[in-house]
This record gives structure tokens, C-alpha cells and sequence, in this order.
């Protein structure tokens, strides 16, 4: 296994801020696209003729490419200059937002959106790993605060201007926006970063990397396939052969030297709890949103516009409260702080599970804000209790374990919400649901809701699951050096 040396470089601040420009820009362009993709579906649906179980693989494309390369395009970056691939990503994720824009079908518009996922993938695994090359170990936290930030904003802006984009031009328009981002940002990073880390000899994990996906895209399919068409023998064939990908998985991953996830991390009780706390976490809460939102945009008749500004309030208070839930977390210890978080999680979707087809509206605002609180507790406190646990210069690989099996979780999220959702109403009626064509509208609300409902009582229990390996994880080091240094 290879890590990268910790140097600590002596660079002009014009040039780091330059850094963190450009990095931030990476990372809010992929933030806004998520959330603004998910206010879209209802839009994309009806325009490209579509139904909706083939419009959420485009978001369950995106992120499944997102977690098969997660962790080895960070390798290639050593391996080729961080900046390079970083560059390149950036240039990717541009065309493939181009071309999504242009789509003519949901197939079509699937297959771009995993153009533009490779890009993310470049993006988001070299960022961190520039600014470490940027800047001294003194500054770093600094740095990772202030890179940090474009997560919340792209969040922000992906609710507020992709509602806006979505209901007064067109949906087409959340994948042109990123042009006029993208382009100037690749050629800055061209012409202005500049190559500050080693070559490093890596060996990529080809095998791994092909069971792992495969694997996951036969789950991912199976589920699908019997939220829109029941259970089938097929199905049942496709779910075998991808356990039998998963154990072959984890073989390869064992006796190879650097392997696509090193699962010998996980014997660490603190750090499996926390990253296992993450994974059901993900694969609890993610679909959420989209839930909510075929709920406002469907039965309740909002315009993606309105219904983005409902839940506005909860985003803000993530990211106001993000850096004290933070800073909580180190005197009152992770297990504390993200427990929390997930408890008022819960209590938001509690808050969402109550809906009815003439429920008040500002109680989405109330959930959205309790559970936009449960974020900002549980997130930075998770992410500490993990990197805290982690061996001494494994932090890379540990990172890359933890955003791997979170984005296994976001990903299974939408098709475990689906299936839920179409098993508790009748056949004929999931059937015009979830592969009808026009919206959730009419007489298919009430049965919407009916199904919504049984999904988010399904996220409220593994959320419970969550919680529980929260509470049992004991302390995490930090805490207990702390304490002995006292």
C-alpha cells in the first residue's frame, strides 16, 4: 500500500487561494447537480416520455459509478499528477453535463449522466489531495473548512436555482448551467495549478473494481425490475449471481497487496460501528428527498420552484450549524454528537411519514429543518470518529472505505425506497405508478402516499439500526488521548 508523504509545502497565498477556488468549484458543481437532478424528475419524466423507474437510474447511475471508481481514480491521480486527473475530470464532468442537456430519451440521458459521474469521480478524489499538497499540516484544517463550504452551497443552490431553472426555463437547463462554470475552471486549473506531488507506483484493482460493480448493478436491477414488473425467477437468479460476485469480491480484496477496499480496517470496533453507522445511514435517508419531492410535485401540484423553497430552511441551518456540531463533537466525543444527529433525523422523516393530500405545507418546512439540523450533528461527528480510529498513515484508505460504502448506501436507497413503496399497494396500481407515463396525479395520489408512507416508515427503522451502532461504538481514540492527557 502506498501513501502519499505528508509534505508540507511552502507556497504564496494567492497561489492557495487559488487552490481553494478552484476545488471549491468542483465540489458545488457536483453538490448543486445532485440535489437539482432530484427536484427534476418529475419534469424529465414527463418530457422525455419516460416512467419512473427508468429515471431514477439517472441518479442511481451517477452514484454507482461514483462508488465503483471512488477510491481508484485517487490512485491514478498518483500515479499520473493529481492536478492532471483532477483537470480532466473537471473537463468531463462538463461534456457529460453538455450532453445530458441536449438528451432526446431517458436512455440516452442515463448513459451521459455516467460520463458526467466519471468526471465527479476524478473531481472528488483528487480535491482533497491537492490541498493537502497546497497547503502545511498547521493550515489544513483551515483549508478543508473552507473547501468544505461548497458543499453547503452547492446544496443550497441546487435547491434554489435548480427550482427556478426547472420551473421557468427547463430541466435541460441544470446540466447547461454547469458549462459556463466548467469551462473557465478547467482552463484555470490548467494554466494555474501547478503539479506539486510525487509519482507514486500504484497497482489498480481492474478485478475488484468489475466484481464490485457488477455485483451492485445485478442488486440495483433486481430490485427494480420487481418494483415495476413484481418478482420474477429472474430476478431471483440476478440476486444469487450478485452474492456470488460480493464473495468473490471480498476474496480478490484479500489477497491482493492494494486492494479496492481494504476490509482489514474493519476490524477496528469503533471505526466498523461508524463506518457501518454511515452506510445504513445513506441507504436510510438518501431517497428521502426524492420522496418528498414526487409528493410536492406530484399530489400536491407545486412547481419545482415552490417546493424547493419549502425546504430552503433546512439546508441553510446545515450549513450555519455544520461547524458547531463539529467543534461539539470534539469535547463531547462523536458517539454523542451523531447520535443526536440521527435521532432528529428520524424525528424529520416522523414529521414526513404524517402527510396526507391536504397536510399543511409549512410542516415540510418544520421536517426539513429538523432533519437539515440531524445532518449537520450527525455528519462531521461520524466523519471524526472514523478518521480518529483510523491506523496511523492510513487516513486515504480509510477515507476511501468510508465515501465507498456510503455511496453503496445512497445508491441502494432509491431502489430500496421504490420496491417498499410498489409492494405496499396493489400490483395494478404500482404498475401505474411507477410505470405510467404523465406524473403522479388524479386518482394515483392517494396510492402514491400510501406507499410513500410505507418507505419512509422502512427509513425510520433502519435509522433505528443506525442509531444503535452509533450508541455501541464506544469512544473513539481521540477521546481517550484526550482524556489521559487531561
Amino acid at each position: 500500500m502506498n501513501i502519499a508523504p505528508q509534505a508540507s509545502p511552502v507556497v504564496d497565498r494567492r497561489y492557495r487561494t487559488i487552490t481553494i477556488v478552484i476545488t471549491m468549484m468542483g465540489l458545488m458543481m457536483s453538490a448543486i447537480d445532485v440535489t437539482a437532478v432530484v427536484l427534476a424528475i418529475p419534469n424529465m419524466m414527463n418530457d422525455l416520455s419516460s416512467n419512473l423507474v427508468t429515471m431514477v437510474w439517472v441518479m442511481m447511475g451517477y452514484l454507482l459509478v461514483l462508488t465503483i471508481l471512488g477510491t481508484q481514480v485517487g490512485r491514478i491521480g498518483d500515479m499520473f499528477g493529481r492536478i492532471r486527473v483532477y483537470n480532466l475530470g473537471f473537463g468531463l464532468f462538463t461534456l457529460g453535463s453538455l450532453l445530458c442537456g441536449f438528451s432526446p430519451s431517458g436512455s440516452s440521458l442515463i448513459a451521459f449522466r455516467v460520463v458526467q459521474a466519471i468526471g465527479g469521480a476524478f473531481i472528488a478524489s483528487n480535491a482533497g489531495a491537492i490541498i493537502a499538497d497546497t497547503f502545511p499540516p498547521s493550515e489544513r484544517g483551515k483549508a478543508y473548512g473552507m473547501f468544505g463550504i461548497g458543499a453547503g452551497l452547492g446544496q443550497i443552490l441546487g435547491i434554489l436555482v435548480g427550482g427556478a431553472l426547472v420551473t421557468f426555463l427547463s430541466w435541460r437547463y441544470i446540466f447547461f448551467i454547469n458549462v459556463p462554470i466548467g469551462v473557465p475552471a478547467t482552463i484555470a486549473g490548467y494554466f494555474l495549478l501547478k503539479e506539486r506531488s510525487p509519482r507514486l507506483k500504484e497497482t489498480l484493482d481492474i478485478a475488484g473494481m468489475l466484481l464490485l460493480g457488477a455485483a451492485l448493478f445485478l442488486v440495483l436491477y433486481a430490485i427494480n425490475s420487481t418494483t415495476g414488473s413484481g418478482w420474477s425467477p429472474i430476478s431471483g437468479l440476478e440476486l444469487a449471481s450478485a452474492l456470488v460476485l460480493f464473495g468473490a469480491f471480498v476474496l480478490q480484496e484479500r489477497r491482493i497487496a492494494s486492494p479496492l477496499l481494504d476490509l482489514s480496517l474493519l476490524r477496528q470496533r469503533v471505526l466498523t460501528a461508524s463506518i457501518l453507522a454511515s452506510l445504513v445511514q445513506a441507504l436510510s435517508s438518501f431517497a428521502v428527498l426524492f420522496l418528498l419531492m414526487m409528493y410536492l410535485q406530484g399530489p400536491r401540484g407545486l412547481s419545482p420552484w415552490n417546493a424547493s423553497l419549502l425546504l430552503v430552511p433546512g439546508y441553510v441551518l446545515s450549513a450555519i450549524s455544520i461547524s458547531f456540531a463539529g467543534g461539539l463533537s470534539d469535547r463531547l466525543g462523536a458517539r454523542v454528537v451523531a447520535s443526536i444527529g440521527l435521532v432528529l433525523q428520524g424525528l424529520g422523516v416522523v414529521i414526513y411519514s404524517t402527510f396526507t393530500l391536504d397536510s399543511s405545507l409549512f410542516l415540510v418546512t418544520i421536517g426539513a429543518t429538523v432533519t437539515g439540523l440531524g445532518n449537520a450533528f450527525f455528519f462531521p461527528a461520524n466523519t471524526s470518529a472514523i478518521m480518529a480510529s483510523a491506523p496511523p498513515r492510513a487516513y486515504g484508505v480509510t477515507a476511501g472505505l468510508q465515501r465507498t460504502f456510503a455511496n453503496m448506501g445512497m445508491v441502494g436507497s432509491f431502489a430500496l425506497a421504490l420496491l417498499i413503496a410498489s409492494l405496499s399497494v396493489p400490483r395494478q396500481v404500482a404498475v401505474g405508478i411507477f410505470l405510467g407515463i404523465g406524473g403522479i396525479q388524479g386518482g394515483l395520489s392517494a396510492d402514491f402516499i400510501s406507499g410513500m408512507h410505507s418507505a419512509l416508515l422502512a427509513s425510520i427503522s433502519l435509522l433505528l439500526v443506525a442509531l444503535t451502532l452509533s450508541i455501541l461504538r464506544g469512544k473513539e481514540a481521540r477521546t481517550i488521548r484526550a482524556s489521559a492527557s487531561k
